[in-house]
C-alpha cells in the first residue's frame, strides 16, 4: 500500500519573540549583583532600636529577599517591550503544507 500525501499552501506569519526565561534569568543575576553591592557599601552599626549588629551574610540574604523578585520582574518587562517592538517586524509567507498518511 503507497502512502498518500496532500499538499497546500497555506499563509503564517513569522514572529521573532524574546526568551523570557533567558531575560528572567539575566534579571536574577542583576538582582544578586545589586545585592551584593549594597552589601559591600552598607554600614554594620549597631541597631539602635534593637542593640543587635548584622553580619553581612545575613544583610546580603534579606537584600536577595528584595533585589532578585525585582530583577526578575524587570527582565520580564523588557521581554514585554522586545516583543510589542518585534510585533512591528512582522512578516506573511507562504509555506507549503504536506501531511503524509502512511495506511498500515
Amino acid at each position: 500500500m503507497a502512502p498518500t500525501d496532500s499538499h497546500q499552501t497555506v499563509e503564517a506569519t513569522v514572529r521573532r519573540v524574546p526568551r523570557y526565561g533567558v531575560l528572567m534569568g539575566i534579571g536574577v543575576v542583576v538582582g544578586v549583583i545589586a545585592a551584593g553591592i549594597l552589601t559591600w557599601i552598607g554600614s554594620y552599626d549597631e541597631s539602635q532600636a534593637l542593640d543587635v549588629v548584622y553580619p553581612p551574610g545575613q544583610v546580603f540574604g534579606f537584600l536577595l529577599l528584595w533585589t532578585v523578585p525585582i530583577g526578575i520582574a524587570l527582565g520580564g518587562v523588557v521581554g514585554l517591550i522586545l516583543e510589542r517592538v518585534a510585533r512591528r517586524h512582522d512578516r506573511v509567507v507562504q509555506v507549503d503544507r504536506e501531511t503524509v498518511v502512511d495506511e498500515d
